[in-house]
Formats: C-alpha cells, sequence, structure tokens
C-alpha cells in the first residue's frame, strides 16, 4: 500500500495534536508548588534586661498588625557583648474578642526570680497579659540577687 503525501501530512497532524495535548495535560497537571513560607519576625540587638524587655514590647506591637503574638525564636550572645533576639510573629489559633473590662484589683505587683533572657521574657509576657486585662500600661523593676538570680516586679499602671 502506497502512501500519499496527504495521508502522510494528516497523520503528522494527528501525532503533531496527540503529542501537543498530552504536553499540555503534564503542564496544567504540575500546579503551583510552595517552595516556603514564613513568618514575620523581627530581630533586637540589647545589653541589659530593661533592654530585653523593651524589645519584648515592641516586638508584641510589631507583630500586632499581622494579628499574631510574638515568640522569641533564639536569643545569641554577640562577641561585642551584645545579645540578639529574635521574634516570630504567630497567629493565635482563635480570634478573641475583646473582654469587657473589669474593675482593677488591687496591684500587689507582679515578682518572678529568673536566671535566662527567655525566662525573663516569659514573665514579662505574663505580666504584660494580666495589665492588658484591665487595660493598664506596665512597669517593671529588677533587681539582683546575692545568689545570681536576678527579680523582676511588674506593676500595672494606672489607666
Amino acid at each position: 500500500m502506497a502512501t500519499t503525501p496527504t495521508c502522510l501530512k494528516a497523520a503528522l497532524r494527528a501525532l503533531t495534536a496527540l503529542a501537543a495535548g498530552t504536553l499540555a495535560a503534564c503542564v496544567a497537571s504540575s500546579g503551583p508548588r510552595q517552595v516556603q513560607a514564613e513568618n514575620p519576625s523581627i530581630t533586637y540587638t540589647y545589653r541589659t534586661d530593661q533592654d530585653l524587655l523593651q524589645a519584648g514590647q515592641k516586638a508584641a506591637s510589631y507583630c500586632a498588625q499581622y494579628q499574631s503574638v510574638e515568640r522569641t525564636s533564639r536569643i545569641t550572645n554577640n562577641s561585642d557583648g551584645t545579645n540578639t533576639v529574635i521574634f516570630d510573629c504567630v497567629k493565635t489559633t482563635a480570634a478573641v474578642a475583646p473582654a469587657p473590662v473589669p474593675a482593677a484589683p488591687v496591684n500587689p505587683g507582679m515578682t518572678y526570680t529568673y536566671r535566662t533572657d527567655q525566662e525573663l521574657l516569659d514573665a514579662s509576657r505574663n505580666a504584660e497579659a494580666y495589665c492588658m486585662r484591665y487595660g493598664s500600661p506596665m512597669t517593671s523593676n529588677i533587681a539582683t540577687n546575692p545568689n545570681g538570680t536576678k527579680t523582676v516586679t511588674f506593676q500595672c499602671g494606672p489607666r
């Protein structure tokens, strides 16, 4: 059976269409791939415990714009005597409606003993949450103890 140029052209067209359809199906099915996703983060350099507390408060404000809370990612000591803290902004699991502001109780002060910068940040976060329940700003005072620990006292200020 002899092949005519018309049949050859038709077969070539059919083969080209089949190849193009197969290639289009492969391309269409690949879809986007997530390579990396990160929460916003913010980094501060500090020298003193008071500087670290301020960094934590600033990180909380920074993360609030993303409807997130700050979480300490890493604290490092630098060769120049400073320290670096990195805070990640982490989404909260549920939206919390603002609660009515109750009358503030007698402000006894919240005192925490700590040894590490992370423990200081944790204490600060707890005290800040307590003070914010009553819509009042927080102040702090730090003292060094004879045994090498430190004590921080937080006070909720007047509204």
